[in-house]
């Protein structure tokens, strides 16, 4: 139990967190579930151990990592990103998960069902609102009619956000044109592909994608082809606007299911929940560089213009 400001419950706890690579949004997230634990009292040094190691890309090493954790028996492990949390689902079915940043837990097979799960397992889907992501694409450059979507099919997250983005964007019109990339050294290919093929290009919150997103921006202002992104970080890495989460918040509320089980509840009582609250963030320079003029109106009320 806490009382006060100070965790009492056990003179030291572990939380142990794995991400399966390591970019700004994933970075952000883990940040906000330390912040989290830091607020309710679990100040690491003192009465925390937090642990953190990225798989960095590799799902053979995110198994490592998650056998590993296991070992260490840690109070909670927090996995970041589907093919973490599945990795760590794998290995074990009595210490405590709570996942963060998945598109889709039930699809990815965490979870039976959001409420109240079961077992050991519960957290934190950040399921992208396609459908405010494709309006705002069609606010800022209303003549796309075919959207490229870059992808690593080996992500569960990005078959699932493909499933739903083809279904929405249809009803607006617009056809998905895809390409994929399995590895970041693909990146720049892929998009490459979609070039006369696509009027704009929506990278999901593929992390295979994310990390090398850089890749992506280069052949997007070398052609002129507007790139979105569902990740608010990667518009300060170039896209040209995201409607999406702020990560830390994401982490944040990550932390705090894990206070709840630091604090008696069992895992598999606490909901599922899709995370809360959407940043626009917009970079008209990047824009510019595409041929894009960013509308006054989506600029004002942008939560944050790259400058």
């Amino acid at each position: 139990m806490l009382v006060g400001n100070a965790a009492v419950a056990k003179d030291k706890v572990t939380v142990a967190v794995t991400a399966i690579v390591e970019h700004p949004a994933l970075d952000a997230c883990r940040d906000g579930v330390k912040e989290a634990l830091e607020e309710a009292g679990y100040k690491d040094g003192e009465n925390l151990t937090f642990i953190y190691e990225s798989a960095q890309g590799n799902p053979a090493t995110a198994t490592q990592i998650a056998r590993k954790f296991v070992g260490e028996s840690p109070d909670v492990i927090v996995p970041i990103a589907t093919p973490s949390a599945q990795a760590v689902a794998a290995a074990t079915r009595s210490i405590p998960i709570v996942f963060s940043a998945i598109t889709d837990p039930v699809g990815a097979q965490l979870v039976k069902q959001m409420k109240k799960p079961g077992g050991n397992i519960t957290g934190l889907s950040d399921f992208s609102p396609i459908a405010d992501q494709i309006a705002l694409i069609q606010e800022i450059t209303p003549d796309v009619k075919t959207l490229g979507y870059i992808y690593n099919p080996g992500e569960a997250n990005s078959i699932s956000t493909l499933k739903v983005l083809t279904e929405i964007a249809g009803e607006a019109g617009i056809a998905v044109v895809e390409s994929t990339a399995t590895r970041t050294s693909e990146v720049q290919q892929a998009m490459r592909a979609l070039v006369g093929k696509a009027d704009a290009v929506y990278v999901p919150t593929d992390n295979t994608i994310v990390s090398a997103f850089e890749a992506a921006v280069k052949v997007a202002q070398e052609n002129k082809l507007p790139l979105y992104a569902a990740d608010t970080d990667s518009v300060n890495r170039g896209a040209l606007a995201a409607l999406g989460f702020n990560y830390f918040d994401v982490g944040k509320q990550t932390g705090e299911k894990v206070v709840q089980i630091l604090e008696g509840t069992a895992a598999g009582d606490i909901d599922v929940e899709i995370a809360k609250g959407t940043n626009l963030v917009v970079n008209p320079a990047s824009a510019k560089l595409m041929g894009v003029t960013i509308p006054g109106a989506v600029i004002e009320r942008a939560t944050k213009v790259v400058e």
